[in-house]
C-alpha cells in the first residue's frame, strides 16, 4: 500500500495496520534546509514562486517518512486575490494592507472569478508536486475558513480580542453576510482549482472558530463551511480543523467533511467514540512535545495510538502546527513510533 492509498483509506474510515502520518506546518522553520532557503527568498516570494513553493513542500518528505505533503502556501492569499494584500509585522503577526471598515470596501472586493487567474501560481505549484510525488504520497491543498479570513480582513491583521469582527457580526449582519458570501464564493473557486490541479484532499483551517460565542458558531462560521463543502465534488476528502471548537464537533460532523482534525485539548479516543463512523478523525498530539525529548515523544505518541487501538479512520497529526523550536530528533522519534505501530490486537 502506498502512502497515498493509506491516507485516502483512512479518510474513508477503512481499517489499517497503522494510521497515516503528516504534521500541520511540517514544512517550515524547524528545518535547517528551510531556513537556508528562507535566507535567500522572503516567505511571500516562496509562496508565489511555484518552483520554490514545491521545493519547500517536499523538504520534510525527503527527511521524514510522512504519508502526505501539504502545499506550502498561506491562507491569506485569498484576501490578497480579492484586493487586500498582507505582510508580516517585524514584531510578529500579520498586517493587512488596509482594514475593512465599510460596506463599500466589502462591495469593492474582487469577485470570485478573479481567484483562479490571480492564484494561478498555486495551481502551478500543485501540478509540479503531483509530478514529483508520482502518486506515492497524498497531496493536500488547503485554505482558511470564511470566518477566519474575515477576522484578519476586518481586524486589519492579527488580533488579541477580535472585537471588530465580532462587532460587525452583531451590529451589521447584512455587511457581515455580504463579506462571508464573497469569501465563500472565492474559496469554492479556489478549492475547485486545487482539486483540478491534483490535490487529493483539502484542509479547511477555521483557526479562529474558537473565539465565537457558542450559540453563534453556526451563523458566524459553520454555515459557510457547509456551503463550501457542498460545492465540491461529492465524497471528495475535506478535512476540517477548527481550533478551540470541541463543543461543536458533533455539528461539524454533519458539514460533509470527511475528517475532523481535533486540537490537543481533546481526548481523541473519546471524540472517536462519539462521532459517526463515516467521519474520520485527525490529530492530536500537543505540538509542545516536539520540543521535549525523543523518549517523551515516543511515550506520548504510543499512548495516543494505544487509546485508539481497535478503531478505524484515524490520521495521526499534531493538535496544531509544529512550532519553529521543534527538535529534529523529536520528529524522527514520532515518525518511527507511528510508522512501526501495529493496530492489530
Amino acid at each position: 500500500m502506498t502512502s497515498r492509498e493509506r491516507f485516502l483509506a483512512a479518510c474513508a474510515g477503512a481499517p489499517l495496520e497503522r494510521p497515516p502520518l503528516w504534521l500541520m506546518r511540517q514544512a517550515g522553520r524547524y528545518l535547517p534546509e528551510y531556513r537556508a532557503l528562507k535566507a535567500k527568498s522572503s516567505f511571500l516570494e516562496m509562496v508565489r514562486t511555484p518552483a520554490l513553493a514545491a521545493e519547500v513542500t517536499l523538504q520534510p518528505l525527503r527527511r521524514f517518512a510522512f504519508d502526505a505533503a501539504i502545499l506550502f502556501s498561506d491562507i491569506l492569499v485569498i484576501p490578497e486575490a480579492l484586493g487586500q494584500g498582507y505582510k508580516f509585522r517585524e514584531e510578529g503577526g500579520i498586517a493587512m494592507e488596509f482594514r475593512l471598515d465599510t460596506r463599500a470596501q466589502i462591495d469593492a472586493l474582487a469577485p470570485a472569478t478573479a481567484v483562479p487567474e490571480r492564484l494561478r501560481y498555486v495551481a502551478d505549484t500543485l501540478a509540479l508536486l503531483k509530478r514529483e510525488l508520482r502518486g506515492e504520497k497524498a497531496l493536500l491543498g488547503f485554505g482558511g475558513s470564511p470566518w477566519t479570513l474575515a477576522a484578519y480582513m476586518v481586524e486589519g491583521g492579527s488580533s488579541e480580542d477580535f472585537a471588530r469582527i465580532k462587532t460587525l457580526f452583531y451590529s451589521d449582519r447584512s455587511a457581515f453576510d455580504a463579506l462571508m458570501e464573497k469569501l465563500t464564493a472565492a474559496l469554492i473557486a479556489y478549492f475547485q482549482m486545487q482539486i483540478a490541479a491534483g490535490a487529493d484532499a483539502i484542509q479547511i483551517f477555521d483557526s479562529w472558530g474558537g473565539v465565537i460565542a457558542g450559540p453563534d458558531y453556526e451563523a458566524a462560521s459553520l454555515r459557510w463551511i457547509r456551503q463550501i463543502i457542498a460545492a465540491l465534488p461529492r465524497e471528495f476528502p475535506v478535512i476540517l480543523y477548527a481550533k478551540g471548537c470541541a463543543p461543536h464537533l458533533a455539528d461539524q460532523a454533519f458539514t460533509g467533511a470527511r475528517v475532523l482534525s481535533v486540537d490537543w485539548t481533546c481526548d481523541l479516543a473519546a471524540v472517536r467514540r462519539t462521532l459517526p463512523a463515516n467521519v474520520a478523525v485527525q490529530g492530536n498530539l500537543d505540538p509542545v512535545l516536539m520540543t521535549t525529548t525523543p523518549a517523551i515523544v515516543r511515550h506520548e505518541a504510543a499512548r495516543l495510538l494505544e487509546s485508539l487501538r481497535g478503531t478505524a479512520g484515524h490520521i495521526f497529526n499534531l493538535g496544531h502546527g509544529i512550532t519553529p523550536d521543534a527538535k529534529i530528533e523529536c520528529v524522527e522519534a514520532l515518525v518511527e513510533t507511528v510508522t512501526t505501530w501495529k493496530c492489530a490486537t
